[in-house]
């Protein structure tokens, strides 16, 4: 019988080795799956390389994770708000690597690893820093930059309601690089709000299907990831 259901996050996140490849998804604070970020942080895992829009809000979510100096590189889209102070310190005392990438093609970049695309090109960042060292051609009447799909060991997501063989629903924009990160990952772990019986979810708002999710964790939000 498949049943993806796990007890807690830490059970979810304890194989998470040195120096992984986790992505995480959210746009800021929607859609970042908090308790699972927690528990990597209490799991231990160090020399990570962590693929998310963004680099962390405030003292909570990824921004912990870095602070915690367990972030070796991160790759995003937008590393620097007036609350990304753990980045910010962290990247100032070289401790953190950045591979800053446009957010459309962190995207697409994400969704190619999903559906087996060796490489694609694109024209956003020709002439720029960012397509420096990078393999570039003219197409028509425009020139392009070659940029390669991320693979991840696992990503880290959150979506609103699962079956127990991890078929997906999300709420609204909470919905955002989760999809694309599901496909991306050897492993993915799923955070969500309500977990229903086989048949509950209709099909035809399915987002992510099952074939995509290994683990999925019920965290209220009267309920500490344990």
């Amino acid at each position: 019988m498949i049943d993806k259901f796990i007890a807690t996050a830490a059970e979810g996140l304890a194989d998470v080795p040195d120096g992984a490849t986790i992505m995480i998804g959210g746009f800021g604070n929607a859609g970042m799956p908090a308790a699972l970020i927690d528990a990597l942080i209490a799991q231990g895992a160090k020399d990570l390389t962590v693929v998310n829009n963004n680099a962390g809000n405030a003292d909570s979510g990824l921004a912990a994770l870095i602070g915690a100096r367990r972030v070796k590189k991160i790759l995003c889209s937008f590393p620097r708000q007036s609350d990304s102070w753990h980045f910010d310190k962290a990247f100032r005392a070289g401790e953190i690597e950045l591979e800053l990438v446009p957010q459309g093609t962190l995207a697409e970049r994400i969704r190619a690893a999903g559906a087996g695309i060796g490489a694609f090109y694109t024209p956003t960042a020709f002439g720029t820093k960012l397509a420096e060292g990078k393999e570039t051609r003219r197409i028509g009447e425009r020139d392009y930059v070659l940029e390669y799909p991320i693979h991840a060991d696992y990503a880290l997501i959150k979506a609103d309601r699962a079956d127990r063989w991890g078929n997906l629903t999300y709420r609204m924009t909470a919905r955002n690089f989760g999809p694309i990160m599901a496909a991306a990952a050897r492993i993915t772990v799923a955070q969500v709000r309500e977990t229903v019986a086989l048949g509950e979810l209709d099909p035809e708002v399915v987002v992510t299907p099952g074939i995509f999710v290994h683990r999925v964790v019920r965290i209220s939000p009267l309920r500490k990831a344990a």
